[in-house]
């Protein structure tokens, strides 16, 4: 069938330009991969991937009690005690890698 129908979206440029980077390594042009993810929707009758809200909320500094703020510093000493911990730069780093941040 011939392609006669134009979708329009406006979308962050970085997050465009990251897409297309990506893309272009698989060799997809943007206009396949958006053909590709319309077909899946049709096939799969809904989103073809899961959308819900975290099970689980970042804590808050302020809705802790002082009780609670205690027992989260000691899991943070008892990490450290127990060596499980990494430079705030290698965690950063791994996150621009893995995120783009």
């Amino acid at each position: 069938m011939p392609k006669t129908s134009n979708v329009f979206a406006r979308v962050e440029p970085e997050l465009k330009e990251q897409s297309e980077s990506i893309l272009s390594q698989l060799g997809i042009p943007m206009s396949n991969a958006i053909t590709l993810f319309l077909r899946q929707i049709v096939l799969s009758r809904g989103l073809p991937f899961e959308v819900k809200l975290p099970e689980q909320k970042p804590t808050a500094f302020g809705s802790l009690s002082d009780e609670d703020f205690n027992a989260e510093m000691d899991k943070g000493f008892a990490d450290i005690a127990a060596g499980r911990m990494r430079p705030a730069a290698d965690v950063f780093a791994d996150l621009k890698r893995d995120y783009y941040v």
